[in-house]
């Protein structure tokens, strides 16, 4: 149930088992404008063990060249790819990566896609969960039900699985700042993701893999973004304009209107269920743990929970009954629950470090001052707490 990236990766690879998998997506795919769209080395890895590395060609990409930190306008730093790790972060369209999924899992013989149908309830049969009922009154009966279906999950709660929920630093509106208008925006972004915090807020703008460039403003939870007329385009190009380094503050003052798309509001939800399974049940990617957007950590972990999740449920599934699928989903939740809170940790960690950025002037105003000695001694700082958050805190190329 769910065909983002957790769903539609392990229903390839069950697919390729020789196993016959139903994918059921309640929306029509591409309907979303904001989607994570940073592969980190630990996402490309779990790719790479799928035999989706190098990425196919109908994948838009963009490898990431650097991450460039500004302060009050001051250059603090630039950490340049791939900081040590095999490969760099890159940048995709999701949408083109989904839909690559889905064209390859549609040449297994046992696949069928359902895009636009949505689940109502689970079907149980002697305490276990056998199947769902969709929305058109039909039941689906299977032998597992692995329900992908998002951070506000319906069959969460409809099996009474419980979301410890952690509290967040942060909300976050996305724009788009779009063509006509951004081309020379992203030739002075150069493929770098850049930071910029000042005395008006904080934001990070970086060129998107479909064109254009996606920014995203953070902002303290429940409470109204500070700027002059939000409902402006002009005003958030000024807002932005304020505390950027000149360049990009005279790019910003000159782009057409017209080319800012959005607000979008995405509240960051941050959780954990304790227990990802019931008897026949398995949850997976941000059912079972919604991820903060910090370095987009949401698409890497959901892979990776596919990949494992395959090598658990593959052999139990072609060859064993119910005891061993439980088996196989406890197992996976067992594998899966620790990296899930260490990365969980660090993003809080990172979050509550900028937030301190954005509240504290004197700092700030410090640091901007002292660049030329504080930079360097902030970038070590900075990469050293990354190398968790770009390869994963545990390696899966040979996890069971």
């Amino acid at each position: 149930m769910g065909a983002g990236p957790a769903g539609a990766s392990l229903a390839l690879l069950l697919a390729r088992r020789g196993l016959p998998v139903d994918l059921i997506d309640a929306t029509i795919r591409g309907g979303r404008p904001f989607r994570g769209e940073g592969l980190m080395p630990s996402g490309l890895e779990a790719l790479a063990a799928m035999g989706l590395q190098p990425l196919p060609p109908a994948v838009a990409q963009l490898p990431l060249a650097a991450w460039s930190f500004f302060l009050d306008g001051q250059f603090l730093f630039e950490a340049a790819e791939p900081m040590g790790s095999p490969v760099p972060c890159t940048l995709i369209d999701q949408d083109s990566l989904l839909q690559e999924l889905l064209v390859q899992a549609g040449r297994q013989p046992g696949f069928r896609s359902r895009q636009g149908q949505a689940a109502t309830d689970l079907l149980e049969q002697d305490g276990r969960v056998s199947g769902v009922r969709l929305a058109d009154g039909s039941a689906l009966e299977a032998d597992l039900v692995v329900a992908c279906d998002g951070r506000e999950s319906l069959l969460r709660r409809k099996a009474g699985l419980e979301l410890e929920i952690a509290p967040s630093p942060l909300d976050v509106l996305w724009f788009r700042l779009e063509a006509p208008g951004s081309e020379a925006l992203v030739r002075w972004l150069a493929g770098r993701f850049v930071t910029v915090v000042g005395a008006s807020g904080s934001y990070a703008l970086f060129p998107s893999a479909r064109g254009g460039v996606q920014l995203g403003w953070a902002m303290e939870p429940g409470r109204a973004a500070q700027a002059p007329t939000p409902a402006s385009p002009g005003a958030w190009l000024e807002l932005w304009a304020r505390d950027a380094p000149a360049p990009l503050a005279r790019l910003l003052r000159t782009l057409a209107e017209v080319a800012v798309q959005g607000p979008v509001r995405l509240p960051v939800r941050v959780g954990l269920c304790p227990g990802w399974q019931r008897p026949g049940l398995l949850l997976l990617g941000d059912a079972a743990h919604p991820m903060s957007p910090l370095r987009a950590q949401g698409i890497n972990m959901a892979l990776r929970d596919a990949l494992v999740a395959d090598r658990h449920l593959g052999p139990s599934l072609l060859a064993g009954g119910p005891a061993a699928i439980d088996a196989a989903t406890a197992a996976i939740a067992a594998a899966r629950l620790p990296e899930i809170r260490r990365i969980q940790q660090l993003q809080e960690e990172e979050a509550r470090r900028a937030d301190l950025l954005r509240r504290r002037h004197l700092l700030r105003s410090l640091l901007a001052s002292t660049a030329r000695w504080s930079g360097p001694l902030l970038e070590r700082r900075w990469r050293a707490t990354q190398r968790e958050l770009r390869n994963g805190s545990k390696a899966i190329a040979t996890d069971l």
